[in-house]
Parts: C-alpha cells; sequence; structure tokens
C-alpha cells in the first residue's frame, strides 16, 4: 500500500508540475530574468505556502465541509490581480539591461504570492489530494508520508528543471529574442489572471457554472 500511493503521489506531482499555470509562468519568467537561481526559489515556493493549505483542505474533507466555494471564489479574483500585475510588469520591459537593473528579484515573495493566490493548490487539495491523504492514512502514515513527499518531489523537481531550462535560455537571449520571450510571458500571464478572474466569478456565482 506505501508504493501504491507513493506512485499516486508521483503521478500527481509530475502531472501538476508540469501542467501551465501561472507559477509555471513565473518560473521561467524568474529564470530568464534573473537567472536560475531565482526561478529555483520560485520553484521551492508551493513547500512554503501549501503547508497550510493542506492542513485546511484535509480538515474540511475530513469534517465534509462543502461550503468553501465562496472562499475559493475570493482567492481567485484576488490572484486574479497579482497574475496580471505580473504580466504587464514583463511586457513593460524594455530590455535586459532595464530587467536585470529592476531593483531585487523577489522570488521568494512572488512565488509565494502566486501560489498562495492561485485557487489551484486549494482546489487539488480540496477535492482530490485531501481523499487521497485521507484515505492512505486509513492504511498507515507511512503510506500517507509517501504520497505527500512523492507529491511535493515531483511537484517542485518539475519546476526545477523549468528554471535551469528557462535560466540557460537566458544567455542566448538578446535584444529583440530576449524582449520577445518576455512579451510571451507576460500575455500568458495576463491570460492566466483572466482565466482565474473567470474562475473566480463562477465560484462566487456571478456566473454560470
Amino acid at each position: 500500500m506505501v508504493l501504491e500511493f507513493l506512485g499516486a503521489g508521483i503521478v500527481l506531482g509530475l502531472a501538476a508540475g508540469f501542467a501551465p499555470g501561472p507559477l509555471m509562468a513565473l518560473v521561467l519568467a524568474q529564470s530568464i530574468r534573473y537567472g536560475t537561481g531565482e526561478g529555483l526559489k520560485v520553484a521551492a515556493a508551493p513547500l512554503i505556502t501549501d503547508v497550510p493549505i493542506v492542513i485546511l483542505a484535509t480538515a474540511l474533507v475530513a469534517a465534509a465541509a462543502g461550503t468553501a466555494g465562496w472562499l475559493l471564489g475570493a482567492v481567485s479574483l484576488a490572484g486574479a490581480v497579482f497574475v496580471a500585475y505580473l504580466g504587464i510588469r514583463s511586457i513593460s520591459t524594455a530590455g535586459i539591461e532595464a530587467a536585470r537593473a529592476d531593483g531585487a528579484p523577489r522570488s521568494w515573495t512572488r512565488g509565494a504570492a502566486v501560489n498562495a493566490l492561485s485557487p489551484h493548490p486549494y482546489i487539488f487539495w480540496l477535492v482530490a489530494g485531501a481523499p487521497t491523504l485521507i484515505l492512505a492514512w486509513g492504511h498507515g502514515a507511512l503510506a500517507a508520508v509517501a504520497f505527500v513527499v512523492g507529491f511535493y518531489v515531483c511537484l517542485v523537481g518539475a519546476k526545477v528543471i523549468l528554471a535551469i531550462v528557462g535560466g540557460r535560455s537566458a544567455g542566448h537571449l538578446r535584444g529583440r529574442g530576449y524582449r520577445a520571450v518576455l512579451v510571451v510571458l507576460g500575455c500568458l500571464l495576463l491570460l492566466f489572471a483572466a482565466r482565474l478572474a473567470l474562475e473566480g466569478l463562477r465560484l462566487l456565482g456571478a456566473l454560470p457554472g
């Protein structure tokens, strides 16, 4: 049973790690603009922000409380605003010199904010992660630990790979090429912001599901 739940964590972690989303876009953006090290800081953000999310989601599922839709909606709208801000900053960057001189990267803060304000970790743990974790705990603490460790090793590992790819690409990006990549990443962030906003409005009941 331990290996079964470890496998479940690995599969879910890889799927979430490589899935397109605001955190993935930010990992690439920070790696390209400031180097691999800053992308790695963003990649590690789930290890910081997900602890209360996991505890809260597991407690809610264990108590069979299914009334958190409005909370997810509010979080989604807040996340949309922050992600849109990051997208606009990426698009408006003038060039590589301006980008590297644009203050501190603040990768820890940005990564934590994007992950905490995105509804995806909340939704995942409410509908998939927490039920699986509770089931694993029923087979023993080791099975539950195997699931969580497998999930986060693969989730963060996937983001680390993306950070390394982004950091190595930075050395080949100059002038228009660098500018084009930042614009594409900025537009990607804006698209995710719009998606988060629509998802938030649906969760709040302002739009049909």
